[in-house]
């Protein structure tokens, strides 16, 4: 009949009102309601007791400790992780399908197995350790200890964030520019690393992310020791340990706060990006 609606065309896939309702739901009690809990439970301390938890020596000391080591852990991870994920996307090796998978394994180890493999290795008396000590260098229960562990750990989100990326970037773009007489550093200068950027700073938040709250595979090789090697995790732990709740979640929440500023300015970083790329 004229002038009546079209009938709407039925979807298979749920209404977004019911997708919405489950997404909501299954994020508040998975995300928002544990962070809403650390935030009520710091509300038992008052701001001179929350501000005196929170910025003693020993508590300031492991704040320098995670931040440090797992920005350079990030930094680091970025650079080697790039050339990992250029590698097997560009190139056909043996053997490439397993050092492909040897990228995720530090996802799949229990992260406390692969604390006690470093130390093992890394320790005075470990296969590196042994061989570095004589140099000056200490690597286990030490900073640059609690950095090896983090590029354990951290390196998959960069490789993983940046290998889809360059599988999706065509070669004859860069086929082109080589044709036209650029030179291969201004090729990936100008081409390859626009197009990988936003990948590469998506990593490597990812990475510093984890660092920072990384606990199992640190808290072994790092020797615990307070105002020098102790980690904010362990502390929040020993604080869980001596019952103090309230101190235990103020110090969370500081961390809580340092991860959500640092997801604002990646998310910050990558709208410029965008609009940057769109404008052009």
């Amino acid at each position: 009949m004229k002038g009546s609606r079209p009938n709407k065309q039925k979807n298979v896939l749920p209404g977004f009102g019911l997708s919405l309702g489950f997404t909501l739901l299954y994020l508040s009690f998975l995300v928002l309601i544990p962070l809403i809990g650390i935030v009520i439970r710091t509300t038992d301390l008052s701001w001179h007791e929350f501000w005196a938890t929170v910025t003693t020596p020993r508590v300031l000391a492991s704040y320098r400790v995670s931040l440090t080591t797992a920005f350079a852990a990030a930094f680091i991870n970025v650079v080697f992780g790039v050339i990992v994920a250029w590698v097997l996307v560009r190139y056909r090796f043996p053997g490439k399908k397993l050092i492909d998978a040897l990228v995720d394994l530090p996802f799949a180890l229990p992260t406390a197995v692969a604390g006690i493999s470093l130390t093992a290795i890394y320790a005075p008396n470990g296969i590196i350790g042994s061989i570095l000590q004589p140099l000056g260098i200490k690597t286990a229960y030490s900073p640059i200890g609690i950095t090896i562990a983090l590029l354990f750990i951290g390196l998959p989100f960069v490789v993983r964030t940046v290998q889809p990326v360059l599988q999706d970037l065509e070669k004859e773009t860069e086929e082109a520019a080589v044709t036209l007489g650029a030179r291969r550093w201004r090729t990936v200068r100008k081409i390859v690393f626009p197009e990988l950027l936003p990948a590469i700073i998506t990593g490597f938040a990812l990475a510093f992310a984890r660092g920072i709250g990384e606990y199992g595979s640190v808290v072994f090789i790092s020797g615990n020791m307070p105002l020098k090697t102790e980690i904010t995790p362990l502390l929040i732990m020993t604080k869980l340990q001596q019952h103090d709740y309230a101190g235990a979640t103020a110090i969370a929440l500081v961390l809580l706060v340092i991860s959500f500023l640092l997801l604002l300015l990646i998310n910050f970083l990558q709208w410029r990006l965008n609009r940057r790329t769109a404008a052009v």
